[in-house]
């Protein structure tokens, strides 16, 4: 049973190591701001959305 572990170990190691192709700095770079750029056009959206809801109430539910 150890030995399965470790060899398990071995593997995960081995294709993390060589087998893996990781991104380059300005691949990573425009992904990452990509994916900001997209998060904050969602937080812009939901935020309109949340003023024009909380107008609506405010109109049918006066204080």
């Amino acid at each position: 049973m150890f030995k399965k572990i470790i060899n398990y170990c071995k593997a995960c190691y081995d294709e993390l190591a060589h087998k893996t192709t990781w991104p380059t700095r300005k691949e990573l770079t425009q992904s990452a701001v990509l994916v900001l750029s997209a998060s904050l056009i969602i937080a812009v959206v939901v935020w309109l959305m949340d003023v024009v809801f909380k107008a609506a109430m405010s109109s049918i539910y006066p204080n």
